[in-house]
């Protein structure tokens, strides 16, 4: 059969069209392959990470949740069972919540029920998230004081004060006492519970509770403690020294709660304010005073202070006797067997004899004995007269021995005094002495005991024997040629031992 050549060109155009079709074909199911694959690869995912946020209350709070290839899924977010938002579209009713940069939430004004998870999700078939969880930060605040901003209790009784607060985190509470340290001694207390036991009015003040987290600034608050109690009285001076013509004043410190009532009293009488008896007080000091005192004003006083809880007595004495003597001498003596003792007392009238006390400081077995055990020596020891002294029956070493020395009669100074040689010590000893002084009204208490040693040997000084000196006005040095001596030695020793 011949072929029509015009059948063969068709027939070969056709085939040619029909290869570049199916070229074409496998052209574009690869692009369109090639497509799919790439779609699928592009799946969303996140870009934030779960984290925890600490926030202020007050604060904005606000919750990254940075997603990509989101453009076919929705992304919400979740509180619990509650939808926030879903896509851009804000669903929660609260005014304060919005979402910014993208998908980031927003809260504003924080409070303290904004604590907990919030849940950033893409809502594919299985579901993606992401959880913030957030803390609220919280100052601390005083709650309650169990005692209220004022407590009143008795003497002797009990105090337990509770402190509770709030804030997140947990606020630690302590105590403290204001200007002034807790009764038990500490400045501050570590504990939401103030306990006192056993209150007087020395524990009385202002206590503050203060309670801190370090969130902000400490909350405090304070609890004023007053103690009621019987009035309290102590003495400015137990005895008060004065001479006949002089003023006295005799003071009680008072404190009571409430303010008490002060009387005095002479013995058993009670004192009425006269010209010559005065009674004043300023704050809790309440002075007696007393001008011109005669000799009946001399004796026992009480002030006796009395409020609703109790009444107090406290007694004083205005007493004419010299003062308690003041020993000026220095303790180390110059000479090995010797040692020149000094001393002055006050004495509103004039001092008419000295008795000094002496001994050896009693060692190892010796027994001590008191001079108020043993028997005055005076007529065993040394008796001073103006030719000098006399006697030597000393008695053992350790025990006391006493010399009476006679004050010479001068004008009256207020400050009187003597220095005195103590002869027939022992070497590189250790001794103590005592003195008493008397006047018209009797004899001074004992005074301090004063100790001094004796030396190893003599140092070179001139021995002055027995000197009397005081201390007033200088019309005193007009008493002839043999007083200025003694006034001379007298300043001497004023100087020296002062």
């Amino acid at each position: 059969m011949a072929l029509n050549p015009t059948a063969m060109v068709r027939g070969s155009a056709w085939m040619s069209a029909a290869v570049k079709f199916i070229v074409i074909l496998n052209v574009v199911v690869q692009i369109k392959t090639d497509a799919r694959a790439q779609s699928s690869s592009k799946e969303p995912m996140f870009i934030s990470r779960s984290e925890t946020f600490k926030f202020v209350a007050g604060e904005t709070i606000q919750l990254p949740c940075q997603v990509s290839n989101t453009e076919n899924y929705i992304v919400a977010w979740k509180r619990g069972i509650a939808i926030l938002s879903a896509g851009t579209v804000k669903v929660t009713p609260d005014p304060r919540v919005r979402l910014v940069n993208g998908f980031s939430l927003q809260i504003r004004d924080a409070v303290p029920q904004d604590g907990g998870d919030y849940i950033c999700q893409i809502a594919t078939l299985n579901p993606r998230e992401i959880t913030h969880t957030v803390e609220i930060l919280v100052p601390p605040k005083i709650n309650h004081i169990s005692s209220g901003p004022h407590l009143q209790v008795k003497k002797g009784a009990s105090v337990r004060i509770e402190c509770s607060a709030s804030g997140n985190p947990s606020p630690n509470i302590t105590w403290t006492r204001k200007n002034n340290v807790l009764p038990n001694g500490e400045e501050r207390l570590f504990s939401p519970i103030l306990s006192i036991e056993n209150m007087d009015r020395h524990k009385s003040g202002i206590y503050i509770c203060q309670a801190r987290n370090g969130v902000g600034q400490p909350a405090s608050s304070q609890v004023a403690l007053h103690v009621l109690y019987p009035p309290e009285i102590s003495v400015e001076t137990p005895v008060v020294y004065s001479g006949e013509g002089e003023e006295a004043m005799l003071v009680c410190i008072v404190h009571g709660e409430a303010q008490p009532e002060v009387t005095w009293f002479k013995e058993t009488m009670q004192l009425d304010t006269t010209e010559r008896h005065i009674m004043e007080n300023r704050g809790s000091r309440h002075m007696l005073i007393i001008r011109k005192v005669h000799l009946q004003d001399f004796g026992n006083y009480s002030c006796v202070a009395e409020n609703p809880l109790g009444k107090t007595r406290q007694t004083l004495a205005l007493s004419g006797k010299p003062n308690t003597a003041i020993f000026r001498s220095a303790p180390i003596s110059q000479y090995k067997d010797r040692y020149n003792i000094s001393w002055t007392v006050d004495s509103h009238s004039p001092v008419e004899e000295f008795k000094l006390f002496f001994r050896r400081v009693p060692q190892g077995h010796e027994i001590d004995n008191s001079i108020e055990q043993s028997q005055p020596l005076q007529h065993q020891g040394v008796i001073y007269t103006q030719r000098g002294y006399t006697g030597h029956h000393w008695p053992p070493r350790s025990d006391w021995r006493d010399v009476v020395l006679p004050a010479i009669p001068l004008s009256h100074h207020f400050t009187q005094g003597m220095s005195y040689m103590i002869r027939n010590l022992d070497p590189n000893q250790h001794y103590e002495a005592k003195v008493q002084a008397r006047n018209r009204y009797g004899w001074s208490d004992l005074s301090e005991s004063f100790e001094f040693s004796t030396s190893m040997n003599d140092s070179e000084m001139r021995d002055m024997g027995v000197t009397f000196y005081s201390r007033g006005s200088r019309s005193s040095l007009q008493h002839g040629r043999y007083f200025q001596t003694f006034m001379q030695i007298s300043i001497f020793f004023i100087y020296l031992y002062m």
